[in-house]
């Protein structure tokens, strides 16, 4: 075909080698997929549900619930100023431009599991280090995030708020607000429903929530309880993309 010249051939090519050479490197192989008898011996101990603890488990998912609703709600507040600080059609001095994407970049390339070893070492266990070491991270992620829908705003509404006499900042929050809010929202919930997923993994190194339950009752072979802490996870996830979708149907 026309289309497809002799470029899209060498690209093929490295791709297939890069394919190829990750395969060999982390040891994918589908015949281990043979025989599924261990895992279906491992399943079926998970059976039947243990339901007894399930009160105390719904009280350690609403407390997964708050972790993450906080980590992602103060981590976009938080990161809110910097976005326009760092987006080019808003921060007006180059070195501040540079300086707040560099620390957005730090913040964002420190995983929520690093910041949680170095928090829940310094505070100690619970919930609060974790929802400290989320708000970190997301202030990059969000910060980052929001930066770029700023800068794909219409500069029109901008300009003409300028033009009757609104200051710079005055000009940028309320005339890009209203553009980019339903973008904001999307991404509001996007990191809502990865912060719950966070939260269980900082639960394993004792930051509190369903995680950490579902840590000690694998340690402990508690199998049928395991059952249904991942239940209750599938469930979590399972309301917060509803209730976001629902959301942001009503915003946009």
């Amino acid at each position: 075909m026309i289309w497809f010249k002799k470029i899209h051939y060498v690209i093929t090519l490295v791709l297939a080698g890069f394919v190829a050479g990750s395969m060999y490197v982390t040891g994918f192989d589908f015949t281990k997929f043979q025989d599924f008898r261990n895992m279906a011996d491992f399943i079926s101990k998970w059976f039947p549900m243990n339901t007894e603890s399930l009160p105390f488990l719904l009280e350690e998912s609403l407390v997964t619930i708050a972790i993450a609703f906080l980590g992602s709600l103060f981590g976009l507040l938080a990161g809110f100023p910097f976005s326009f600080l760092a987006a080019r059609n808003t921060s007006r001095f180059p070195t501040v431009f540079m300086m707040t994407r560099t620390l957005l970049s730090f913040l964002r390339s420190v995983p929520e599991f690093v910041f949680g070893l170095i928090l829940l070492t310094a505070l100690g266990l619970g919930p609060f280090p974790a929802v400290l070491a989320i708000i970190l991270h997301n202030i990059g992620v969000l910060g980052k995030l929001v930066s770029e829908l700023i800068e794909s705003a219409d500069k029109g509404p901008v300009e003409a708020m300028k033009a009757s006499g609104a200051s710079r900042w005055s000009a940028n929050i309320v005339s890009i607000l209203p553009q980019i809010w339903p973008n904001v929202l999307s991404q509001f919930f996007y990191r809502f429903e990865v912060a719950v997923r966070t939260s269980l993994v900082l639960g394993l190194i004792g930051g509190g929530g369903i995680g950490q339950q579902l840590f000690i009752h694998f340690k402990t072979f508690q199998y049928q309880l395991v059952s249904g802490d991942v239940l209750l996870i599938m469930l979590m996830v399972i309301a917060i993309d509803f209730t976001g979708g629902y959301i942001r149907k009503k915003v946009i």
